[in-house]
């Protein structure tokens, strides 16, 4: 059984920042003119991509009174486009140190850093307070987490009574 520290030495690129920055320079967009849409291909490297995404979070009753949690938010893809689509406030929890930082720079470059705060740690041991959030969902991240029952522990905690939780898990 891989340990934390396996999936995310996996998932570590070392420079993912400026590889993503080098890539949007390519398609002959700035980080000052960069905008969700255009990170969507890089943001949501899960299966079906941005449409995916839509489909999926369309239906978990978001408006923007909501606190919303992304389990395994990776860069942060989902986070923006619900902060940005939905007006929510978004945290988002990863286990990759190097997706968190780089996910916080994305943030910055298209003007959510103060709608999304990007936090990481293990879903299994999740750094919130009970009760903390309205609606939690993960998308592809189950497949990383051998223990599914603490995992929807910790979910449930965090959740506010009648919160509502959805993964698309793999």
């Amino acid at each position: 059984m891989p340990t934390a520290q396996d999936v995310s030495n996996h998932y570590t690129h070392g420079d993912l920042a400026n590889a993503i920055r080098s890539g949007i320079e390519a398609l002959g967009e700035t980080i000052n003119s960069v905008t969700v849409d255009d990170l969507a291909p890089v943001d949501e490297f899960h299966i079906g991509g941005r449409q995916a995404s839509e489909d999926f979070l369309g239906q978990l009753d978001l408006s923007p009174e909501k606190h919303v949690l992304d389990v395994g938010c990776g860069l942060g893809g989902a986070a923006r486009l619900v902060a940005s689509r939905y007006g929510c406030r978004v945290t988002g929890l990863d286990l990759t140190p190097e997706f968190v930082e780089t996910g916080k720079v994305l943030c910055r470059w298209v003007g959510l850093d103060n709608s999304i705060s990007l936090h990481q740690g293990s879903a299994l041991a999740m750094p919130f307070a009970d009760r903390s959030f309205d609606c939690a969902y993960m998308l592809h991240v189950g497949m990383n987490i051998d223990d599914k029952a603490k995992l929807c522990s910790e979910v449930c905690r965090v959740l506010r009574s009648n919160g509502i939780f959805g993964s698309m898990m793999s």
